[in-house]
């Protein structure tokens, strides 16, 4: 074993001899500035190759790869195969699989989600870094308590995402951390030696009193269990909006916090919270239960409205995302008005808040229909757009 904790191996393959430059990030969102990979990606498969290549059949994991560049680079590079990958973002699942058929490699991996099964005799986890330290702290625990003895992490980013409170978290988990030399702004960290103290208390919860709701959050999920500015907007609005609906839905769900009041609020009220992460949808569903509410309220994972039919919904509830990664883009905004509008039924209400100054109000109007303002400061708009 090499100093940096990887088994040696003759002659493994590096990152030149697979063209990352294939990979797309359809679904999600592209554009010049976006990339589905980066120098990060290059260096952890270089970091790791030995170890891939020591354990390549069934023992490699692959955590948080946004689009398949772990993935299919351990495939192709190490001939890895039985690869079990976890994503949180389903668009990353989508864009692994559409990547892994253009290289004929849907037969090297199965997705599945955080636990027992992903990370069971797991010798070699691959880790994209997320930026949330509580996201960190669930996923290093989660692969201390289930992985082999003798996994070793090959976790790497940008080091201007990186901190030095992940050596921290990850040190909590295992007993020892060594941190490679820098290459082209990327930075790999290796862990190895799982504490068998390492615990793990997720999800979190907090009682507030102001909305008589608990609200229940997974490690990295947005807001985390407290209620972000944006949702109690829409909160201190809740009696306003379309009095008559039968079937609502919150759009992008988060912790679950607005579909939780909002069928509290009216209990026969048929409520669906949608979001495309799986740490939301987990939180979404425990902040349901905690609050009783899992008869009235269905929660589900999908790449926003997608499974929805046409004109289904009367109300639909929206604090959408502006960030995509590192960057602020619209794109994702304007792709879930465009799911709100088919889904919305004629005559059927969209609450939107926003921050002030994209000025979404136009782009409302244009795919959704008519909007007016319900309320405004210096940092957020809440509107109402109703449905053509």
């Amino acid at each position: 074993m090499s100093e940096s904790g990887t088994h040696d191996q003759s002659a493994p393959r590096n990152t030149n001899d697979f063209d990352f430059d294939r990979l797309r990030r359809r679904p999600d969102i592209e554009a010049e500035n976006l990339f589905a990979v980066d120098a990060s990606d290059r260096l952890i498969l270089d970091e790791a190759a030995g170890a891939i290549a020591a354990y390549r059949s069934g023992g490699v994991v692959v955590l948080e790869d946004r689009y398949g560049a772990l993935t299919l680079g351990a495939a192709a590079l190490h001939d890895a195969r039985g690869i079990r990958v976890y994503q949180d973002a389903l668009s990353g699942e989508y864009a692994l699989d559409s990547n892994a058929s253009g290289v004929n490699l849907t037969d090297a991996y199965r997705s599945l989600p955080l636990g027992e099964e992903l990370l069971a005799d797991a010798h070699v986890v691959l880790l994209q870094l997320p930026k949330s330290l509580d996201a960190l702290d669930e996923i290093a625990g989660a692969i201390a308590k289930y992985a082999a003895p003798d996994v070793i992490v090959f976790a790497g980013g940008r080091i201007k995402h990186m901190t030095v409170s992940m050596n921290e978290v990850l040190r909590r988990h295992f007993g020892a951390l060594n941190v490679r030399p820098a290459r082209q702004k990327s930075r790999v960290l290796i862990a190895s030696s799982p504490l068998a103290t390492s615990t793990t208390d997720w999800p979190h919860s907090e009682k507030h009193e102001d909305f008589d709701l608990v609200v229940r959050g997974h490690g990295g999920v947005f807001a985390g269990t407290s209620i972000d500015i944006g949702t109690r907007a829409l909160l201190e609005v809740l009696d306003r909006m379309k009095p008559d609906a039968e079937r609502a839905i919150d759009l992008g769900c988060g912790t679950g916090v607005l579909a939780a009041a909002l069928a509290a609020q009216r209990p026969l009220l048929r409520v669906l919270a949608t979001d495309q992460s799986a740490v939301a949808v987990a939180s979404a569903r425990a902040t349901v239960d905690a609050n009783a509410l899992a008869e009235r309220v269905t929660v589900v994972r999908a790449d926003g409205l997608s499974g929805q039919a046409d004109d289904s919904a009367d109300l639909i509830l929206l604090n959408p995302p502006f960030h995509i990664g590192a960057s602020v883009h619209a794109g994702l905004a304007e792709k879930l008005f465009i799911d709100a509008a088919r889904v919305l039924a004629p005559g059927g209400e969209l609450w939107t808040v926003w921050n002030t100054h994209l000025g979404y109000r136009p782009m409302l109007t244009r795919i959704v229909g008519s909007t007016r303002q319900v309320g405004r400061n210096t940092k957020f708009t809440v509107t109402v757009s109703t449905g053509r």
